[in-house]
């Protein structure tokens, strides 16, 4: 019978060096490019398309001007107060309608997801209402207020309540029916499962809602001053069509693609620093 050696690998002897082996050197594994290397290539890449497009047949220099009149004409935006008056009143019609969405949100998803017989009664009324656009709505806004920042704060907060109250509601339907049941039988309230059972379990969901309506209530934002001429980027952006300042019109639309990824990577990293406890996130690599 032969005997089985029992020693650990490596155990009394000298194993081979890191980074060889017994055919020789192991090869050394290519790092791959950052995601942020990569944004900025093809950044670079969209610059050198604008710049060159303009100077072919394919597109006319007075729809689409060059990269570098852009460029120029973003520079002298900057030290203008009239955009940053602009860019305060965008800013401030998205917070605040961010804000009383995702609070009403939470507060209504919770509270009907918590209670059967109200998640019974509402469920054909949201999917009712949600799929309506908020743009279909602002002839409404109009009516009720006006070219006021009131007319912008309706379409945001319309548009940015669904996303949180849906992902709220998948979240409280998420939670596990034993745990809940053993809160119960240790003799728990209402608010104490709420805070201890339902909140963790629903806060991915939660995080992922208030990320996507971040987005859209910008957008909505950004919309309802193109359209309905509220005071704000979107209103800057229709005047300079208006007036043919065809490149000061491109430089306010980077601006808000700017303010988009500005408010996607706060979103991320709020997002990040919320659910820093959940699996989910534990093993995301930021680079």
């Amino acid at each position: 019978m032969t005997a089985v050696d029992n020693t650990p690998v490596g155990a009394g002897t000298a194993g081979p060096d890191r980074g060889t082996s017994a055919s020789g050197p192991r090869p050394t594994r290519r790092r791959r490019p950052s995601n942020l290397l990569l944004g900025l290539a093809g950044l670079t890449g969209l610059l050198a398309v604008v710049q060159i497009l303009p100077a072919t047949p394919l597109v006319s220099a007075r729809y689409l001007p060059p990269a570098t009149e852009i460029l120029a004409a973003l520079v002298d935006l900057l030290g203008e107060g009239r955009f940053w008056v602009a860019l305060g009143d965008t800013l401030t019609a998205w917070a605040i309608g961010l804000a009383i969405a995702v609070g009403a949100g939470i507060a209504l998803g919770v509270l009907i997801g918590t209670v059967p017989l109200l998640r019974a009664l509402t469920a054909s009324t949201v999917e009712f209402l949600r799929p309506i656009p908020s743009v279909a709505l602002i002839p409404l806004a109009v009516l009720l207020y006006g070219t006021g920042i009131e007319s912008t704060l309706l379409l945001v907060v319309y548009a940015a309540f669904w996303q949180v109250l849906v992902q709220v509601l998948y979240g409280v339907q998420d939670v596990d029916p034993v745990a809940d049941e053993t809160a119960r039988s240790y003799g728990l309230g209402t608010w104490a499962r709420v805070r201890h059972v339902v909140w963790p379990t629903a806060l991915p969901y939660v995080m992922t809602g208030v990320r996507l309506a971040a987005a859209v209530a910008l957008v909505l934002a950004i919309t309802a001053e193109l359209v309905i001429g509220a005071p704000g980027l979107g209103n800057r952006i229709a005047v300079a069509q208006t007036s043919g300042a065809v490149p000061l019109m491109y430089a306010l639309v980077v601006v808000t693609g700017l303010l988009g990824v500005a408010i996607n990577l706060v979103a991320r990293a709020v997002e990040r620093r919320a659910l820093s406890w959940h699996q989910s996130m534990r093993g995301e690599v930021i680079v």
